[in-house]
């Protein structure tokens, strides 16, 4: 099977308890650099912050915690239109439990996912027992989707180095009562770039330095469950 970059990545295809409420941040570049379309300095400007939370482990009673089913999906973005017509910001928040307990205010790595690939690259083998070694930290993937500024161009960029740090980050319980555990408070300073960009052959991550990115920002927003965001423009 040939892999497929994800040009919508960390989109679940239901929304349930998303939150729709207010909040604030910025998403900027200096030199934002996406193929075909832009090259320029760019603000993202966001207005609408929301969380997908996919996280049974929030509950203490569990005896197994799994770190990709603790997760939650962190979405800022210009507008409340559809993904497919907007541009916004992904984060993607896995072991969300470990990192509330043992690393709040530490910067994170963020990395890709294992899934995003150059096209013609293949996937990499599965470990033998079938089960990936524990990270030494909780994974976190960012991406900047520009699909209203470079709407033809289906631009996705990802965060192939830098870190994020949480100051507070949501429990992932959509039915979460205390105010300090609905809220997030994340900065972050990554490099971003177009898996498509790398030379032939080479990692997703080996995109050559005058093709990626610095973006900066941070967001703050408390998580208020209600209805799924509009899903048509």
């Amino acid at each position: 099977m040939k892999p497929i970059l994800l040009a919508s990545l960390f989109v679940p295809a239901v929304c349930t308890g998303c939150s729709l409420g207010q909040g604030e941040g910025d998403v900027k570049s200096d030199a934002l650099f996406a193929r075909d379309c832009w090259y320029d300095a760019y603000d993202l400007q966001p207005d609408f912050f929301a969380a997908v939370p996919y996280s049974p482990s929030y509950r203490d009673d569990l005896d197994v915690q799994v770190p990709y089913r603790d997760t939650v999906n962190i979405r800022v973005q210009r507008g409340t239109d559809m993904q497919e017509v907007s541009d916004g910001m992904t984060v993607l928040v896995q072991d969300v439990k470990r990192v509330r307990k043992d690393l709040l205010g530490q910067p994170l790595a963020v990395t890709l996912p294992a899934g995003v690939l150059p096209p013609g690259a293949t996937l990499p083998p599965p470990p033998p027992d079938g089960s990936a070694p524990p990270e030494p930290t909780p994974a976190i993937h960012m991406a900047l989707y520009l699909q209203r500024s470079c709407h033809n161009q289906n631009a996705v960029l990802y965060a192939v180095d830098g870190t994020i740090t949480f100051h507070s980050l949501f429990s992932g319980d959509p039915n979460e009562d205390e105010a300090s555990d609905k809220f997030t408070n994340a900065e972050f300073s990554v490099e971003m770039g177009d898996p498509r960009d790398a030379p032939v052959g080479a990692l997703a991550s080996e995109i050559p330095d005058d093709r990626r990115s610095l973006v900066t920002g941070f967001f703050r927003f408390y998580f208020e469950r209600g209805q799924p965001g509009q899903p048509f423009p």
